[in-house]
């Protein structure tokens, strides 16, 4: 009888039928689906704008002489000495990290066998250049 019931609905039915049991036309799920993606795109788009806070570290490397060290090889890694990263120097002994993190790092230079000591935990600010000044040390016998 609810099958016939369905089939023949009575004007007292209908309001009932709309609301619950009906199924939604072509048209209904195109747009459903249509807004889904539109909300889902808005949400991908208003997290793929957020920048990372980074900084620069740039600096000189010096013999024991003084005199600046062209093609030292410096590192830099994370205080907790992970992600190390190497650059050279160029031909005024200047080196450049650039867009690294904000947070603190440790820094070295090596060349001719010779070692500058770590410098450790110098802070990346965001948006800023920070300075330092590396001396190479002479070897210990």
């Amino acid at each position: 009888m609810l099958k016939f019931a369905l089939q023949n609905p009575t004007p007292s039915q209908r309001p009932a039928l709309e609301f619950y049991g009906q199924m939604p036309t072509l048209e209904q799920i195109r747009r459903s689906a249509l807004l889904w993606l539109l909300i889902a795109t808005v949400g991908v788009a208003s997290t793929g704008g957020a920048k990372v806070a980074t900084g620069t570290l740039a600096g000189t490397v010096l013999d024991t002489g003084g005199k600046p060290v062209d093609y030292a090889t410096v590192t830099v890694e994370t205080s907790d000495g992970n992600h190390p990263n190497l650059t050279r120097t160029d031909g005024d002994g200047h080196f450049e990290f650039a867009r690294f993190r904000t947070g603190q790092y440790d820094v070295r230079a090596q060349a001719s066998g010779l070692f500058s000591d770590w410098t450790k935990r110098v802070f990346v600010h965001s948006n800023e250049t920070t300075r330092i000044t590396l001396r190479l040390r002479a070897s210990k016998p």
